[in-house]
């Protein structure tokens, strides 16, 4: 039976290459796309020879044009660190609709199944704690991180669109924090941050009094989630993350006993709109997917650490 081929966009990115080399292993042809205004080109060094594997440097906000068979089109193109969102808001609400329009205009082409990477940032800064997918979310629009938040939000409904309308198999992921090896280190995300500073011997920057809560989702975990619900017949979004929570300062109590470090804190002003909250619910992905994380943070910071050394 011949391999079958995956188109990944954003495929260059943190989350993307580690996806683009899971697919490899699991002997899928990989087409990966990416502009590399945040994709990194060292991130696809350990498989860029691969014959299985091809790059196209292009912009999905652009009309995509493939030759050939593709059996699945993921749209995991994205700016997904406040720092990047925030300098390029326009270019973020152009990828998730321009970007996700033109992926799932592919995907109808090729009669290819669908899957959006979609964030827990749908939920704004929730009213409901833990996070169900049944819940609709509390976002500002017009706020600073409306641009991340609503381009997510337009492009799960395009995609539940193309699903009634045309008829398409589509699969939508909300991921929740995400970290490990191929991090950016100016990523602007609170896990390299902390762990990028405490390892310069930099004070870690805490914004707001550090007791907001995360739950933070090692990449392994993430990425064997997303290829099970590839897989899956499940059409509805579905939480990926880690549901054990914690505050930011006992994250960085953490960072600072594994790293040996002895760095300060500072405290800056909470930035607008900030979630006070985040903690999935994976009921869903538990029942359907018969998965849950295996790395607990401590495992999966030590591991990231080394990769910053």
């Amino acid at each position: 039976m011949p391999k079958q081929t995956v188109l990944i966009t954003g495929g260059a990115g943190f989350i993307g290459s580690h996806l683009c080399q899971k697919l490899l292993v699991n002997n899928y042809k990989v087409i990966c796309l990416d502009n590399f205004i945040t994709g990194n080109r060292d991130n696809l060094k350990p498989f860029i020879k691969n014959k299985n594997f091809k790059l196209e440097v292009c912009n999905v906000s652009e009309p995509i044009n493939i030759l050939g068979k593709l059996d699945y089109v993921l749209h995991c193109a994205s700016l997904a660190s406040p720092r990047d969102y925030l300098d390029f808001p326009i270019q973020t609400l152009k990828v998730g609709s321009l970007g996700t329009h033109n992926a799932l205009g592919l995907a109808k082409k090729k009669r290819a199944v669908f899957l959006l990477f979609s964030t827990s940032e749908v939920y704004g800064d929730p009213l409901e704690h833990p996070q169900k997918e049944s819940y609709w979310g509390y976002v500002n629009s017009i706020g600073v991180r409306g641009c991340y938040d609503e381009s997510k939000r337009f492009a799960e409904a395009l995609t539940m669109a193309y699903h009634r309308v045309h008829k398409l198999d589509t699969k939508i992921v909300r991921i929740f924090n995400t970290y490990g090896p191929r991090m950016r280190h100016q990523d602007g995300r609170v896990v390299p941050n902390f762990i990028d500073q405490a390892l310069k011997g930099q004070a870690l920057t805490v914004y707001g009094k550090g007791q907001q809560t995360r739950s933070f989702c090692y990449i392994d975990d993430l990425v064997e989630g997303i290829f099970r619900l590839m897989l899956s017949n499940q059409n509805l979004p579905i939480n990926l993350g880690n549901p054990h929570e914690f505050t930011i300062m006992q994250l960085v109590e953490i960072v600072l006993r594994l790293t040996g470090s002895k760095s300060k804190v500072v405290f800056r002003k909470l930035p607008q709109d900030d979630p006070r909250q985040r903690q999935p619910d994976i009921s869903k992905a538990k029942k359907l997917l018969s998965w849950e994380p295996l790395v607990s943070l401590e495992d999966g910071l030590k591991r990231t650490i080394s990769w910053f050394k």
